[in-house]
C-alpha cells in the first residue's frame, strides 16, 4: 500500500516531541508498506534530515520550505476572517500541488495534526488525522495565560480553529488522540467523529538507568525551549519554586536542557543555580547527571515525553497535573504530582534529602513505562488501522463504512 504521511517538520531526527512521534509512526508503517512523506522544512538541518530520511533510510521525502517568521506576518489578514490563523501559518500552495499530484497513486493518507489534514479536504481517500495535541484547546489554554491582546488572538484561534477541526474530523476515516483523557476532550467538543488512541510510547533501550551518575542538589528540566508551555513551566519554576528549595539546598542546580532558547529563557541563567544549555547533542548525558526530573507545565496536552524518558532513565519525577495526567500513572508512586509551588519545592527537597527513596521512586516508573509504554505495544493499534484501508480505497471522503466500527471505540 502507498502511504501519503504530512507533517508540520520533517519527521527526523527524533529529538523533540513532535518528531519523536511522526518518526515512530512512519518507521512502523515502512515495514511493510511505501511510505512518502512531504514535510516543512523550518532550517537547514531539517532539509539535511529529508536527505538522511530518503537517501538512508530508503523513505523519500520532501521537504517544503517554511519561514514561521514569514508565514505569521501573512496570516495576519486571517483576522478579518473567520478562518483560524493556522491556515495561514502552515498554509502552501506548494505542498498542496505535492499532495494533488500524488493523489493518483496514494492509497491512504496521514495527517499528523489538523493543519496537515487540510491538505486532504478535496481528495477522496481514506486518511487518517492525528492529533498529538488537541490545537484548539492548546490555543483555550493559552489565552488564560496571557495578557491583552495575545489573550484575544489565543482566544479567537480556538474558537475559529475548533470549528475547522470539527470539518476535519469528520471528514477523516478516524481521529487518532494519544490519551484516554484527549479523547474524551475530543469526543466532548467534537461529538460524532470515529476516534482511536494510540499512546506515544519510549525508547526503553536508548533511555536507561545511570544511577551511578547522578549528582546531589541537581535538577532537570527538558524539552524544546522556544514552545510556550516549556518556557512558562521555567520561568515559573525559577520564579516560585526554585528559591524555597535553596534556601535548603543552597548548592541546588537546576539545568533547562532544550534548543532555541528564547531571551525570557536565557535570561533564567543569570540566577545563581539556573544554567541554560541550549541544544546539545545527547540530553542523556544532562538527564543522568540529575537527582530529580521536574516538569511543572502550566499548559499541556498529550503525553510529555520529557515524562517518559526521564521515568525510562530511571527518574524520580516531580511534576504537574498538566505534566502527567498524560501517562496514566499512579501519583505518589510512579511520578510525585503537585500544582501548588510550596508543596513542589518541598517534595523535591524531601527527594535531595533522601537518595534512597529518590532512587525507588524512580525504579518504579522505571518499570511502570518498561509495562505499559514500549512502542511495539503502544502502537500495535497502527496495524489494525492500516489493515483496513484496502476494504476502504473506494469509500467517499466524510463516509465511515460499517468496516470501520472497530476503529471507534464505544461511548
Amino acid at each position: 500500500m502507498n502511504i501519503l504521511f504530512l507533517a508540520q517538520r520533517v519527521p527526523y531526527p527524533p529529538n523533540r516531541g513532535d518528531k519523536i512521534t511522526s518518526w515512530r509512526l512512519i518507521e512502523r508503517m515502512s515495514r511493510h508498506h511505501k511510505v512518502t512523506v512531504l514535510a516543512f522544512a523550518h532550517d537547514d538541518q531539517d532539509r539535511a534530515a529529508a536527505r538522511v530520511l530518503t537517501e538512508e533510510k530508503g523513505i523519500e521525502t520532501i521537504a517544503i520550505d517554511h519561514d514561521a517568521g514569514t508565514q505569521r506576518l501573512r496570516s495576519l489578514p486571517l483576522l478579518l476572517t473567520g478562518k483560524p490563523l493556522t491556515l495561514g501559518v502552515y498554509g502552501s500552495k506548494a505542498l498542496q500541488a505535492e499532495v494533488d499530484r500524488r493523489m493518483g497513486s496514494t492509497d491512504f493518507g496521514y495527517a499528523f495534526s489538523s493543519s496537515m489534514g487540510a491538505f486532504f479536504l478535496k481528495h477522496s481517500l481514506p486518511w487518517v488525522m492525528h492529533i498529538a495535541e488537541l490545537d484548539s484547546d492548546k490555543w483555550r489554554q493559552y489565552s488564560e495565560r496571557t495578557s491583552f491582546p495575545m489573550n484575544w488572538v489565543y482566544r479567537r484561534e480556538w474558537k475559529t480553529l475548533l470549528r475547522f477541526e470539527k470539518r476535519l474530523a469528520n471528514a477523516a476515516l478516524t481521529n487518532v488522540l494519544c490519551t484516554p483523557l484527549e479523547e474524551a476532550i475530543f469526543q466532548r467538543e467534537i461529538p460524532g467523529p470515529a476516534t482511536v488512541v494510540l499512546q506515544n510510547g519510549v525508547d526503553l533501550t536508548y533511555f536507561r538507568p545511570a544511577p551511578d551518575l547522578a549528582e546531589p542538589g541537581r535538577m532537570v528540566f527538558t524539552g524544546v525551549m522556544d514552545y510556550l508551555p516549556n518556557i512558562d513551566a521555567c520561568v515559573h519554576f525559577v520564579r516560585d519554586i526554585f528559591p524555597l528549595i535553596r534556601a535548603k539546598h543552597p548548592e541546588a542546580r537546576f539545568d533547562i536542557v532544550g534548543s532555541k532558547p528564547t531571551p525570557e529563557v536565557q535570561a533564567l541563567g543569570s540566577v545563581q543555580g539556573v544554567h541554560v544549555t541550549g541544544f546539545v547533542e545527547d540530553i542523556r548525558e544532562w538527564s543522568h547527571r540529575a537527582s530529580v526530573a521536574v516538569a511543572p507545565l502550566r499548559i499541556a496536552r498529550g503525553i510529555q515525553n520529557k515524562v517518559l524518558e526521564a521515568m525510562a532513565m530511571g527518574l524520580p519525577v516531580v511534576g504537574s497535573t498538566s505534566a502527567t495526567q498524560g501517562v496514566q500513572g499512579e501519583p505518589g508512586t510512579h511520578y510525585w504530582v503537585t500544582d501548588d509551588p510550596a508543596e513542589h519545592a518541598r517534595m523535591v527537597i524531601d527527594l535531595l534529602n533522601h537518595p534512597n527513596k529518590a532512587r525507588a521512586l524512580g525504579q518504579c516508573g522505571r518499570q511502570f513505562v518498561e509495562d505499559h509504554y514500549d512502542w511495539e505495544v503502544t502502537l500495535a493499534g497502527l496495524d489494525e488501522i492500516l489493515a483496513k484501508i484496502p476494504l476502504l480505497r473506494e469509500t467517499a471522503v466524510g463516509q465511515v463504512p460499517p468496516q470501520t466500527a472497530s476503529l471507534q471505540k464505544p461511548r
